[in-house]
């Protein structure tokens, strides 16, 4: 029993490196198109986001952020007085366009 669990561990270990590659590539992918609207203009960076937001949110923690590669949008996430707030900016334009929490 014991020498078939050694002679299948390999391949399992194997068939996770295989499923995961995909997902990983895509990644990469989605990266270097974030970084390429970014270069060429069509997509502010964080740190703009965050110059633009940051100083509106008086009193509150900024936590730090998400993005959503497919739509362009950036989460940002505060803490004011035990509440979280998140605010959505658009990534391509710098405006707030939604807003949850108190």
């Amino acid at each position: 029993m014991m020498f078939r669990v050694a002679l299948f561990a390999p391949l399992f270990v194997l068939a996770g490196l295989l499923a995961a590659a995909p997902a990983e590539a895509q990644r990469r992918g989605e990266s270097r198109d974030v970084f390429e609207a970014m270069r060429t203009g069509k997509l502010l960076s964080i740190r703009d986001i965050e110059h633009r937001v940051v100083p509106t949110m008086r009193d509150a923690q900024y936590l730090g952020f998400d993005f959503d590669s497919g739509s362009g949008i950036y989460t940002l996430k505060f803490l004011r007085n035990g509440n979280v707030i998140w605010v959505e900016v658009d990534g391509h334009s710098g405006q707030v366009v939604g807003r949850s929490g108190n």
